[in-house]
């Protein structure tokens, strides 16, 4: 079975290609038509010439000449002169459209009694009847006269015209297809949060109007990001002012005051202090103001567990031999601590990393902790933002976390997997490309 083509490209040109080859044998079917009558007129012309001059030539040539002429023009144009008696085999005559003609046009020009046959005792060839006076005579003219040969001219040159068409059609559906294909990584890069380089304007009407609606979009969603990047930072800054007067009012109370509530109101503060911190990671992560360099993944993944090591936190990393990754440091620093914080807060126990490539153009990060893990059901919400799941794992987070960590494996080209983990717990695995 023939795979059908994916491109749009290659789809139209697979489906132009049966068109115009039906479009050449359509043209050859109607030049042959064309052709057949004038050609049949020709061969009949010819014939009835032939007849007339040979009739003409045993006419007025001596009877005892007759002999030898009959042997010229069978000699020199391969004609043969026949008596009619019984010794001639039986004839017969095909029903071809050509012959067809030729037959009519004969019996207009010699008369209606003439005999025609194509071929006769198994030899082709072309037979007529003629009379002189009550004596029935049989001309016999090669097949050559009759049928004509395959125009391999007309083929070859149908066939270079075909080939020219199917070039032309490739290069008109190429040239309408290349806005189509430069705005798919346009389109890919906005879903980064990039701001692409603007698709040319130019083309037809239809194809320059797509250019401007996309590079318009584009600028709009850029301004939008902005915009919102903003406002968050801008309440983040206000918020975060009344919070230090707060904290600092609570550290100047009365030391004879409640201990427990003042601690509990610093940790509100932190908690809230922590939630700003969130929402501002979310908004800067997708953007592209820090560029991807080739990165040591395994070096990546022991720089941010030995910062847990040295605070003594149970963070245990396996990373194996792996080749160089394009990443952003410093949001994966970022993913990976979100992960591990996670896993340490919901996880109760040691969380285990193990780093390793996974086919040929894959390596994988998984962070591994003992917790009540997440509902199978409900792990492609707790990829959004702001989603919390109930029970062991509420807290006092805004729910940015999974939301920040698959956002910042997609702006690398990756993507995040929920599993759980053999034995009870959660597995997180973030699976990235290795170009």
């Amino acid at each position: 079975m023939i795979p059908w083509p994916r491109s749009l490209l290659w789809r139209t040109v697979a489906m132009l290609i049966p068109l115009l080859v039906l479009s050449q044998l359509a043209w050859f079917a109607l030049l042959s038509l064309s052709e057949r009558e004038p050609r049949a007129r020709q061969i009949a012309e010819r014939v009835s010439s032939v007849v007339n001059l040979t009739r003409a030539a045993l006419i007025g040539s001596r009877p005892e000449r007759r002999r030898a002429l009959l042997a010229e023009l069978n000699e020199s144009e391969g004609i043969r002169v026949y008596p009619g008696d019984d010794s001639l085999p039986e004839g017969t005559l095909g029903t071809g459209p050509v012959i067809g003609h030729v037959v009519a046009e004969l019996r207009r020009r010699l008369g209606e009694d003439t005999i025609i046959y194509d071929a006769r005792g198994g030899e082709r060839a072309l037979w007529v009847s003629f009379r002189i006076d009550e004596d029935l005579f049989w001309i016999e003219l090669p097949p050559a006269r009759e049928r004509r040969p395959f125009p391999l001219t007309w083929f070859a040159w149908g066939l270079l015209v075909l080939l020219l068409s199917i070039i032309g059609a490739y290069l008109i559906v190429r040239r309408i297809t290349a806005p189509l294909r430069a705005a798919v990584p346009a389109a890919a890069a906005i879903g980064r949060g990039e701001l692409p380089p603007p698709l040319p304007e130019s083309g037809p009407q239809e194809v320059a109007a797509l250019g401007r609606a996309f590079n318009e979009m584009a600028r709009d969603v850029r301004s939008l990001d902005a915009d919102r990047k903003l406002l968050l930072a801008g309440i983040s800054h206000d918020l975060r002012t009344p919070l230090a007067r707060l904290r600092l009012g609570i550290e100047m109370l009365p030391s004879g005051g409640d201990a427990s509530l003042g601690a509990g109101m610093v940790q509100d503060i932190a908690d809230m202090d922590a939630i700003i911190d969130q929402f501002l990671g979310y908004v800067r992560e997708g953007s592209n103001e820090e560029a991807p360099i080739d990165t040591d993944l395994g070096a990546a993944v022991r720089a941010v567990v030995e910062r847990y090591e040295r605070r003594g936190q149970p963070v245990h990393a396996q990373a194996d031999e792996m080749p160089k990754v394009r990443l952003r440091p410093l949001s994966f620093q970022r993913l990976l601590s979100n992960l591990i914080d996670n896993a340490l807060r919901h996880g109760g126990s040691a969380v285990e990393i193990h780093a390793g490539r996974t086919g040929a153009s894959n390596v994988q990060v998984s962070v591994l902790d003992r917790g009540p893990g997440i509902p199978e059901a409900q792990r492609a919400r707790m990829l959004q933002p702001f989603q919390r799941i109930g029970g062991a794992r509420t807290d006092p987070g805004s729910g940015l976390g999974l939301a920040i960590v698959d956002r910042i494996a997609r702006l690398h080209g990756g993507r995040v997997l929920l599993e759980d983990r053999e034995g009870g717990g959660l597995k997180v695995t973030v699976e990235l490309p290795i170009t």
